[in-house]
């Protein structure tokens, strides 16, 4: 289960997220953030992850904490077009920069990847697929014909518990309209 801000204890200059306690500067900072095409305001400790501005500040929850710690996949969004991990990107990383979210990539689900996704019926949990398709959205904005190895290679480190792999590499397939 992902954190929410029920979850989160703010207690004299610390913050408990399940449980693990770190410190927080007491210090709001005011923030504009560029998000899906839209700037936005938040005030938070500019070392907030940007995890938790989205979802817990911008009630953007289609991004997904995994790991926090930057190794499964489950939080990426795009900066300026740029597959990052936002569970250990800083807010203040962000600012200046166009932010995308699976909210943002298409305003109706028609995106290639999300149409190819459903067409090779990927998801099985469904937990890591907005991170999936992000990733695979960076990549086929910088190449869209990738060979097979550089689909691979993009997407290591993209985990998936329940093992879809081979739906997510045909479902990429199928959206830089090829067949392999």
């Amino acid at each position: 289960m992902a954190p929410t801000s029920r979850m989160l204890a703010k207690v004299g200059g610390r913050v408990t997220i399940l449980g693990i306690h770190f410190k927080s500067e007491a210090r709001m900072d005011s923030i504009t953030l560029r998000v899906n095409g839209h700037d936005r305001q938040v005030a938070v400790p500019a070392d907030t992850p940007l995890l938790w501005v989205l979802r817990d500040t911008l009630d953007l929850t289609g991004t997904k904490f995994g790991c926090g710690v930057g190794m499964c996949g489950a939080c990426t969004v795009h900066l300026d077009g740029d597959a990052v991990r936002s569970c250990s990107t800083p807010v203040s990383e962000a600012v200046g920069k166009k932010i995308t979210t699976i909210e943002g990539l298409s305003a109706d689900s028609s995106h290639p990847l999300q149409l190819a996704w459903i067409a090779e019926d990927v998801p099985q949990c469904g937990y890591c697929q907005s991170g999936q398709i992000m990733q695979a959205a960076a990549l086929l904005a910088r190449k869209p014909h990738p060979s097979e190895t550089e689909v691979l290679e993009a997407m290591n480190g993209n985990l998936c518990r329940c093992g879809t792999y081979q739906r997510i590499r045909r479902a990429i397939d199928r959206a830089a309209g090829g067949a392999r």
